[in-house]
């Protein structure tokens, strides 16, 4: 299977996707969690809490769970979680997970989303401005090269919120990918090659750029999950953010980036695009696919 290597129209992405032309990525199972063929399968139930304590020797927290109807009264235990995870939280907090019962009586979180009023109403205000932009430009959606960076608020790696609008003034080299994808010429080449390109472009002298890697799997890619990524890689995070959120402004995102995504029987289909942004917000330059090399980037920066 090829990513695509050309500057595509949306009218020919669509007629891709109609005839089966995208990119599937299996999501792989967390290989960090081997399971042996005798246990039964785990059970997963939606959790709502406060965090009581932060048991980072034992990579657990105490967690005040609310009821879980049919299954688990309100009570205080601990439960184990990612390191990414156990990095963002603290006493006091409020999550919501997915608690995963599995064999032996252990019990672990996944899919840890951290509650924050503020913060999630900074996110929801911006997503709901960023639909309204969506619809308006109806079929005009996809933003063409010359034109602005759309407005948006998503959470990073450290689970703050991050707005388009902080990064006036700077270059933005923006992808898309997904931490479970195990196609090695699609997310996983993309990302090497934002490392390169932001080795490359420091060497180079190029001040002030940002690289941006958005979710296309919002559901899994929580905060924690996308540090563990930056990190797993060794990834220098000091002007690279990977950003997450609801599900309906990263859709709204692939509208107006030309990203088209479709699932089928577990496997995720997907187009690829790499774009470069000026200090100004506007869009100058775009690669779709992953054959992008980071000196073509690198030389438009310096212009």
């Amino acid at each position: 299977m090829n990513a695509w290597s050309s500057f595509a129209r949306p009218a020919l992405l669509l007629a891709l996707l109609a005839a089966g032309g995208l990119t599937g990525c299996h999501p792989r199972a967390d290989a960090s969690r081997p399971v042996a063929q005798a246990e039964a399968p785990a059970t997963h139930h939606l959790l709502t809490g406060r965090v009581v304590s932060v048991l980072k020797e034992r990579s657990s927290l105490l967690v005040d769970h609310d009821e879980i109807p049919g299954y688990m009264p309100r009570m205080t235990m601990e439960f184990l979680l990612g390191p990414g995870d156990l990095a963002l939280a603290s006493e006091g907090a409020a999550l919501r997970a997915t608690l995963v019962e599995e064999a032996a009586g252990r019990f672990r979180l996944e899919g840890v989303w951290w509650v924050d009023a503020v913060k999630d109403s900074a996110v929801s205000q911006a997503s709901a401005k960023l639909r309204e932009d969506t619809n308006i430009r109806g079929r005009s959606a996809y933003r063409e090269v010359g034109e602005n960076l759309p407005h948006f608020a998503l959470y990073d790696q450290r689970g703050e919120v991050v707005d388009a609008g902080r990064w006036r003034g700077k270059q933005i080299l923006l992808n898309f990918i997904f931490t479970r994808c195990p196609v090695a010429t699609m997310c996983p080449a993309s990302t090497a090659r934002m490392m390169e390109t932001q080795a490359k472009a420091k060497a180079a002298g190029v001040a002030d750029l940002e690289l941006i890697s958005i979710t296309l799997d919002p559901e899994y890619d929580t905060p924690g999950v996308l540090r563990d990524y930056a990190e797993a890689r060794g990834i220098d995070t000091a002007n690279f953010s990977f950003l997450t959120g609801p599900e309906g402004a990263i859709k709204d995102l692939f509208k107006q980036f030309g990203i088209l995504t479709e699932m089928k029987g577990g496997v995720l289909s997907h187009t690829l695009a790499t774009l470069l942004i000026n200090e100004k917000g506007r869009i100058v330059w775009r690669a779709d696919g992953s054959g992008w090399t980071a000196d073509e980037f690198v030389e438009r920066m310096k212009r």
